[in-house]
């Protein structure tokens, strides 16, 4: 099953995704599936002209990120792969959807591409075992973590560098049937194919991930987990056109902007 958020120009709603040849649906939902069962109310809007997609969700409370969780990027970075996960946080303010820009802030002139799988929390998640993961995910989306590369050498920590608004894109929609072991993790920038990884090298694996980070804190509804990039990442400036892509889920493509 794969849920979108969408509008027609109206407040967000939420559908179910349906594909039938080269054309795809969408199968409006009453209500947020995080808090009731997808019930369709009948309407079916095909997607086109007039229907934007959303984020599929907007944390509740946080993004927990995790550093250098593919050896080869750790050692693209100049890093070793760290004994344990390295967290981070970013706000829900730099969540942005599919289509929508990333701004360049002024303070940055080297700001990089991410792409991730994402893992999208279904319930509240407190001390759980990686065995137990699964029936705490609603399911998977695709996520670009932007990154200020020159701020986060000079910070000396990332909240900066990593939390400006609109270096969280997150979408197409979010698939609930993924199997997260291994799968291909792709960047093309205008393009141009940058990054090509496999979930299977991760360091650390997505029940290990969401059962650590449960341990150190809880995580709410609708909380989302980056889960690291492959090697491959690079620079992207202004008129740029990124696509992050997972197998299995779709491609999360934004433009480039900066203002000055």
């Amino acid at each position: 099953m794969r849920i979108a958020r969408f509008t027609t120009g109206d407040d967000p709603r939420f559908a179910l995704v349906q594909q039938e040849g080269d054309k795809t649906f969408l199968a409006v939902l009453g209500g947020d599936p995080l808090y009731m069962p997808a019930m369709p109310t009948g309407e079916r809007i095909e997607l086109g002209d007039g229907v934007r997609l959303l984020a599929p969700v907007i944390p509740r409370s946080k993004v927990v990120a995790v550093g250098k969780n593919y050896a080869d990027h750790a050692k693209e970075m100049g890093g070793e792969v760290p004994a344990t996960p390295l967290l981070f946080f970013k706000p829900n303010t730099a969540v942005v959807g599919p289509d929508d820009p990333v701004v360049l802030p002024e303070f940055t002139r080297e700001v990089s591409y991410e792409a991730e799988l994402a893992v999208v929390i279904s319930k509240v998640t407190k001390d759980v075992e990686p065995e137990n993961v699964r029936s705490y995910v609603l399911g998977y989306t695709v996520a670009n973590d932007v990154t200020a590369r020159d701020a986060q050498r000079t910070d000396g920590q990332w909240a900066r560098a990593k939390g400006f608004d609109t270096s969280c894109p997150l979408g197409p929609w979010i698939d609930t049937d993924l199997n997260p072991e291994d799968v291909a993790v792709r960047s093309r920038v205008n393009g141009e194919l940058k990054q090509d990884g496999r979930t299977s090298d991760m360091v650390f694996d997505v029940p290990f991930l969401v059962s650590y980070i449960s341990k150190a804190m809880t995580l709410l509804p609708g909380d989302v987990i980056l889960t690291g990039t492959p090697a491959g990442v690079g620079r992207i400036d202004h008129g740029d056109r990124v696509e992050c892509e997972v197998e299995g889920i779709g491609v999360l493509a934004n433009p480039v902007f900066r203002r000055d």
